[in-house]
């Protein structure tokens, strides 16, 4: 794809004519298993990806870096070197596409949790789309590369889309998954709402496959402040003794299906109560857009995945995208990019090479 938008912070961008990836990647799940050992995942398309799908997601696939800051491409088993494919089984939740939200390594294995959607086509937000609601997922790996699906109850997915009036009506995806000290294990997911609201929300399982929701955490900020229509993907570790939740803040833009995107922090002693911390931004965001003037990559940020350095320094990854025109994500380019930290959680600055 050429004429990409570039810019400080841009690490990774659609892959060759002929890729699974070839015209958006987004959503990177990154895991430093050692000094020189960087694993990603993330999801994306190509162009031939079916196009009543609105959203980046499609397939999932593996890069892998010596340093986190250049990443290769792997060849995966599945379609054009994807690592996981909509499910073949048309009756199954995922049918339709497939996002990674969450990966980790326990017990000799990968966990990956996903979210995805069937070949249905319904009424979201005045728009006939196909794919909703999304439903989240886990599959497991020896190697990163073959994977093989949990069956959970709702046509393969582990917890239900709520009702007409629920906060997760639409979707209860994006799933990060955290064993709890208490041997417990936790879900935390965005939902949204007949209102174009996004709220987080969590679920609880003893095992890890079979979940109960507990109910909504974390929704709209203040009028006017980045996150005015909620919080939507996010990431979770515990740092310095609390947990922070660095996470997409949907800001209102007063047009149907389209929410600015920017990046914002909260934190918390036990996980289920939430506080906002504010950034430098005048919005209340740690990392602001890039102006619509800069014609930058990164006007609308997501998606952000933290990780902690031996030294004290964090890296934020995340996805940045262009303005789009229509009501269609696909619309815009997605691309990957990180931004660093020297141990504030509220100052990041892009990457902008060695």
């Amino acid at each position: 794809m050429a004429n990409l938008p570039d810019g400080p912070g841009r690490l990774f961008g659609p892959g060759p004519e002929g890729w699974w990836d070839s015209e958006r990647v987004s959503c990177p799940k990154v895991l430093r298993l050692a000094e020189d050992d960087w694993k990603m995942w993330y999801y994306g398309r190509d162009a031939t990806f079916d196009r009543q799908i609105l959203l980046p997601t499609g397939r999932v696939g593996l890069a892998e870096s010596k340093d986190g800051i250049h990443w290769k491409r792997v060849a995966g088993p599945k379609t054009m070197g994807a690592v996981f494919d909509p499910n073949s089984d048309g009756d199954q939740f995922d049918s339709g596409h497939v996002g990674v939200s969450d990966v980790h390594y326990r017990d000799g294995q990968y966990w990956m949790w996903y979210f995805g959607g069937d070949q249905s086509v319904n009424d979201v937000l005045g728009l006939k789309v196909k794919g909703f609601p999304l439903r989240p997922g886990c599959a497991v790996s020896r190697d990163g590369l073959n994977w093989t699906r949990h069956e959970g109850p709702y046509r393969g997915a582990l917890l239900d889309a709520g009702g007409p009036e629920d906060f997760d009506f639409l979707l209860a995806a994006w799933p990060q998954v955290i064993p709890w000290e208490d041997g417990s294990w936790r879900m935390y997911y965005h939902g949204m709402n007949v209102r174009q609201q996004y709220t987080v929300g969590w679920a609880e399982s003893e095992d890890g496959l079979n979940w109960e929701k507990r109910g909504p955490l974390l929704g709209a900020g203040e009028p006017g402040q980045f996150d005015d229509l909620g919080v939507a993907t996010r990431h979770m570790i515990k740092h310095e003794g609390r947990w922070i939740m660095v996470y997409e803040g949907c800001g209102d833009m007063g047009i149907p299906t389209q929410v600015n995107r920017q990046i914002g922090l909260a934190v918390s002693d036990d996980g289920l109560e939430w506080e906002r911390v504010s950034g430098p931004h005048e919005n209340g965001s740690i990392i602001a857009q890039s102006s619509e003037e800069s014609d930058l990559w990164d006007k609308r940020l997501g998606c952000p995945h933290v990780v902690p350095m031996p030294d004290g320094t964090l890296r934020l990854y995340y996805i940045g995208s262009n303005e789009r025109k229509g009501d269609s994500e696909l619309d815009t380019v997605n691309q990957i990019g990180l931004a660093v930290s020297d141990g504030d959680l509220t100052q990041w600055k892009r990457w902008r090479g060695a």
